[in-house]
């Protein structure tokens, strides 16, 4: 259980949060099949585990892992635009009169629920932890709107979840620039290989690097021209690599071999063990690198009235 992304939120007040609790909240909101006119259902899962017995909340330490599965029909817009397409040419041509826009979206809600029944099914489960004793909610979530999906249905079965994404003083793009023209990053963060480069003006460049020496004269030239640096990637600490970006998204997260050999070791034999060992481990890391992260980021920004 390592997340491969992330995007961190923090809790604006003191949330009041057991398992017994958080176990109930859950069940009011549980992931179903979709219904044969749904387009899509949303709901929580077990994160670990399977079966009726399995937890919706597993707990580890001071620690709660969550998971939420999005249940959708696909229905290529290809297929109900022909289909549509056909229905409006066949009403012309028998009925010598044009089909208008109110008529025409009728028939393209008919021919939806029609087809329905027979698209394909998709399942997605995106996976969340809950740090209450650090005021923090971690969506291991590529795209915020994946995030807020969780968080919104979080929020209606708690019935309250003050949160907001973490935001840090100073502006991410001026904290990488600078590492990058110094070549020097602190708090154990270590420069890799991999970075974006954007220019300011409206319709400027972008420069993607890979696997490049990033103080190379090369590199360092777009920076001299006024180029600011939108992702870069990083290593902390012997214990895990990223790509941040100027939203604070930490994407390919990678957790050393050290960390995945300890997990394997603490929960032996056992495939539930060994995911609860690793989630136990990757919440400890980022409990220790959150915070490392955030300080040579320029210290996290508290909004006004909050």
């Amino acid at each position: 259980m390592w997340f491969r992304n992330l995007l961190v939120y923090r809790l604006t007040q003191d949330l009041q949060l057991d398992a017994e609790k958080l176990e109930a909240a859950l069940a009011s909101k549980p992931a179903r099949p979709c219904a044969s006119q749904e387009l899509s259902t949303y709901g929580f899962v077990a994160p670990l585990g399977k079966g009726a017995d399995a937890p919706l909340a597993h707990v580890s330490q001071d620690f709660f892992l969550i998971a939420a599965r999005k249940e959708e029909r696909i229905l290529p817009g290809s297929v109900v635009r022909d289909a549509l397409k056909e229905k409006v040419d066949e009403i012309e041509e028998q009925q010598m009169r044009k089909v208008y826009k109110k008529e025409r979206d009728q028939l393209k809600d008919d021919i939806v629920q029609s087809f329905l029944p027979r698209a394909f099914l998709r399942r997605q489960t995106t996976f969340a932890a809950i740090a209450p004793q650090q005021g923090l909610i971690l969506v291991d979530a590529s795209s915020p709107k994946k995030a807020e999906d969780l968080l919104s249905t979080l929020r209606e079965a708690l019935g309250s979840l003050p949160v907001r994404p973490l935001s840090v003083k100073i502006a991410p793009t001026a904290t990488f620039t600078d590492w990058m023209k110094s070549q020097h990053a602190s708090n154990g963060l270590q420069l890799l290989d991999e970075c974006e480069l954007r220019d300011t003006h409206e319709d400027g460049g972008i420069v993607r690097c890979k696997r490049q020496d990033l103080g190379s004269d090369e590199v360092q030239n777009h920076l001299a021209a006024g180029k600011l640096v939108t992702k870069l990637s990083l290593a902390w600490s012997d214990k895990l690599s990223l790509l941040i970006d100027d939203k604070l998204a930490l994407k390919r997260l990678r957790f050393e071999d050290l960390l995945q050999d300890q997990a394997e070791q603490d929960g032996g034999d056992d495939a539930l063990a060994q995911q609860d060992a690793s989630f136990t481990l990757m919440m400890l890391t980022f409990v220790e690198f959150l915070p490392q992260l955030i300080e040579a980021l320029g210290g996290e920004e508290i909004p006004q009235g909050v």
